[in-house]
């Protein structure tokens, strides 16, 4: 049986104040009547609700998918997913397969394009369901469901008039968006991808393979060899693109590039050229600045006058990175991350998400399935 690294203990925090952190986190997110983001809605679904901008996401829906297959809770993930699959699911046209990425909280599309990664984190939630709790009737045939997604994303352009594909066939990168030439650090989760090439169709398994060892060259590659920062935007070649009039570049998407690495070494060890990266992230932020109190920043460390709008974000993820680091600021990440609260108020919906999944990380509580 593998195990997971347990880095609240290594600190001094024992098993019973660890399960009751995670149980009174998980408990706040999804039914406290102020601070919540899970919404019920009708008789069989519910939506994570993005409080900053009142929509429903891919994003959100299928984090909020992947903590109720953590935590056990067959009833929430089913409640999500019979709602994407019914206000989100795209059944014509060239997103035909793909989910519209973000909708009203009453199901209507205000986008009909996708964003890939909700589709990766929808694939492996999916697959988690179905080994922890057994395939149903459609569509909560889990695996055939994941199958699906993932089938999309590598043979759009293959099987439906007008599609792009996800990831780009010729290096095997995940795409911003699928008419995009180029990607988004924090999209790659190569630790995803080992178990795509065990359980997607048997024909592309190959394919994620090779993505696996792609994503992670490419996270070495974006992040800056000074702080360890990558950019929300990337070219293929992992330097920084601006977008949508932004001059800053460390920003909240690239702030989930150190939760991915902790994560992918907490699984499958760690990557000599990740764990450095990480090192360079926690140690500049230790070095430069105060424990959240954080700007934005272009990627060698330089502030641009904006405040951070995720800066419980930065704590925790900082934190989970340190399931890769092995620089002198790693534990100190990890004992500053549990003394952290939850976010409240109107921007708590992203913080909190990462949040959570830090969190199980760092316990040794989000697994393979």
């Amino acid at each position: 049986m593998k195990t997971y690294p347990n880095l609240f203990a290594e600190i001094g925090i024992n098993k019973e104040a660890i399960n009751e952190k995670i149980r009174q986190t998980f408990e706040t997110m999804f039914f406290d009547p102020v601070e919540r983001i899970y919404f019920e809605f009708g008789d069989n679904m519910g939506y994570m609700l993005d409080t900053g901008n009142n929509d429903a996401r891919s994003e959100g829906m299928s984090y909020g998918m992947m903590m109720a297959a953590q935590m056990n809770r067959k009833d929430i993930f089913d409640r999500l997913w019979l709602f994407s699959k019914t206000y989100m699911y795209q059944s014509s046209g060239p997103f035909e397969g793909y989910f519209a990425w973000s909708v009203k909280t009453d199901g209507t599309k205000n986008s009909q394009g996708p964003a890939p990664d909700g589709e990766e984190y929808f694939a492996l939630a999916l697959f988690f369901a179905s080994a922890r709790w057994g395939d149903g009737a459609a569509p909560f045939d889990y695996a055939v469901q994941a199958r699906d997604i993932l089938r999309h994303c590598v043979h759009q352009h293959e099987i439906v008039e007008g599609g792009e594909p996800m990831w780009e066939p010729s290096n095997y990168l995940i795409k911003f968006v699928p008419s995009t030439p180029f990607s988004d650090p924090s999209y790659h989760l190569p630790h995803f991808y080992e178990i795509f090439a065990d359980r997607a169709d048997e024909a592309d398994r190959d394919f994620w393979k090779k993505a696996v060892q792609a994503s992670r060259d490419y996270i070495a590659l974006s992040c800056h060899p000074i702080t360890g920062m990558a950019s929300e935007y990337a070219e293929y070649d992992g330097t920084p693109r601006e977008m949508f009039g932004k001059k800053q570049q460390f920003y909240s998407d690239a702030y989930r590039v150190a939760m991915n690495i902790g994560l992918d070494a907490a699984w499958y060890g760690k990557t000599a050229a990740l764990t450095a990266a990480v090192d360079r992230l926690q140690s500049w932020f230790s070095v430069n600045t105060n424990l959240g109190d954080y700007d934005s920043y272009m990627l060698d460390g330089t502030p641009v006058d904006l405040p951070a709008m995720h800066p419980t974000a930065i704590i925790a993820t900082n934190a989970a990175g340190s399931l890769a680091a092995e620089g002198e600021y790693r534990l100190k990440w990890v004992a500053d991350f549990w003394k952290t609260p939850l976010r409240r108020g109107h921007r708590r919906y992203y913080d909190n998400c990462l949040y959570l999944f830090c969190l199980l990380m760092l316990a040794g509580e989000y697994r393979v399935y």
